[in-house]
């Protein structure tokens, strides 16, 4: 089978896991749900590109979401977006099933799942420059440092989620541990594909729904740190390639 372009450069450089699987509590509802939902509106892993105008039925912006967790904020932006298609890939299966429970209630139609790793599903099933945006909202922070080697956004990672974008497209971080944004701000500014929306490097709000674990860590005192980048386009980066030889 062929491999899907730019894979092998950075296979063995992003195969650390960023997650343990718990035994969370799986509800009855949610199991229903995802026992119900998943053949519909499952998407298996496979080591091949995934054909988004084939599994939406048309062509529309298409918006990654990574560790989506409980799905709520999944469920609200596709339902504030119906013209964007939205694809939301978790390992956990409570939040799996509890997404698959909201899009049956709210009759969702641009909203599919994956459940499986996200570093293989973007680096094996997402076209290069494929996307229009990139959630990823509360990745597990690993808050010892002997731990931080885990944290999902490190720079072979971040290489292959630019790769994904399309011309300007962008990528929108979120998290309340501190010096996690400050590793964030670090690893994403130094991508040469992205560029920082923000003059000031991070945002303290962000118009985006809040879910209840991030209103909880509000009122204990977290502040949540926002980062949005984008993908240069060819313009920009051209002229950053002169710039760079005359210098």
């Amino acid at each position: 089978m062929e491999e899907p372009e730019g894979a092998g450069a950075n296979r063995q450089a992003t195969t650390r896991r960023s997650y343990v699987l718990r035994q969370g509590r799986l509800s009855p509802a949610q199991q229903r749900y995802r026992e119900q939902m998943m053949p519909e509106i499952g998407i298996p892993y496979a080591p091949r590109l995934l054909d988004f105008e084939q599994v939406f039925g048309r062509r529309a912006p298409r918006i990654v979401e990574i560790g989506f967790g409980m799905g709520e904020t999944s469920a609200a932006v596709a339902a504030a977006h119906p013209e964007n298609d939205y694809l939301g890939i978790e390992v956990h299966t409570p939040g799996v099933g509890n997404l698959c429970k909201l899009i049956a209630g709210m009759d969702l139609h641009n909203l599919r799942i994956i459940q499986h790793d996200a570093v293989e599903v973007v680096r094996d099933m997402l076209a290069p420059a494929s996307l229009a945006g990139i959630h990823i909202f509360f990745p597990d922070p690993w808050p010892k440092r002997r731990h931080h080697k885990r944290r999902l956004l490190q720079a072979p990672f971040v290489a292959l989620l630019a790769e994904r974008l399309q011309a300007a497209g962008y990528l929108h971080c979120a998290t309340d541990w501190e010096d996690y944004a400050e590793q964030m701000l670090t690893v994403l500014g130094a991508e040469p594909l992205l560029e920082n929306t923000r003059a000031n490097g991070v945002a303290l709000c962000a118009q985006r729904p809040q879910t209840k674990f991030e209103q909880r860590g509000r009122r204990l005192g977290y502040e949540v740190r926002d980062l949005v980048f984008r993908r240069r386009s060819k313009l920009i980066e051209a002229e950053d390639d002169r710039q760079d030889q005359l210098a």
